[in-house]
């Protein structure tokens, strides 16, 4: 690991992590809905913010998590980063269990369907994704993981 590279969290720091997002991403969630977005819908340095809907893949129950997006034509690109902690966020193992999610920008709701990126969609949108919010490049050099990348396009429900 070069100088400056971000060291990967520690188990504890992965704990805590993860109950503080828990926390926070709850009472986003809860002004954003009561707002419409005007509140917590910007995040650091402005990048926006939407809310993802997905079904719980052993509780069967919605959850809703407040995340950053890109809008890239009609489809919403967002991030599985945690931080840069080790594992996947619970958001994107509902999705992969159940790609029907709902995305909700300001208070338009809209159902689509997610997938993960492919590596070279991927190599495609991170230096828009890095512009949008530069932490994602050190989220990803902290973790081993590949951070997927995961495009949500308008359900075809015609």
């Amino acid at each position: 690991m070069s100088p400056g590279t971000p060291k990967p969290y520690t188990a504890a720091q992965e704990r805590f992590g993860t109950s503080f997002i828990r926390v926070l991403s709850a009472a986003n969630t809860w002004l954003y809905r009561r707002s419409g977005g005007r509140l917590g819908g910007r995040f650091l340095r402005g990048a926006p913010v939407c809310l993802v809907t997905t079904v719980g893949r052993k509780s069967g129950q919605p959850r809703t998590v407040p995340l950053l997006y890109l809008a890239h034509g009609e489809d919403v690109v967002i991030v599985a980063s945690k931080g840069g902690m080790s594992h996947h966020p619970l958001w994107y193992l509902n999705l992969q269990a159940d790609p029907a999610v709902t995305i909700e920008i300001g208070a338009r709701k809209q159902r689509m369907v997610a997938r993960t990126a492919s590596a070279e969609e991927k190599d495609a949108l991170w230096p828009r994704l890095v512009a949008m919010y530069r932490d994602y490049d050190s989220y990803q050099a902290r973790t081993e993981r590949d951070i997927p990348v995961v495009i949500c396009s308008p359900a075809g429900d015609g």
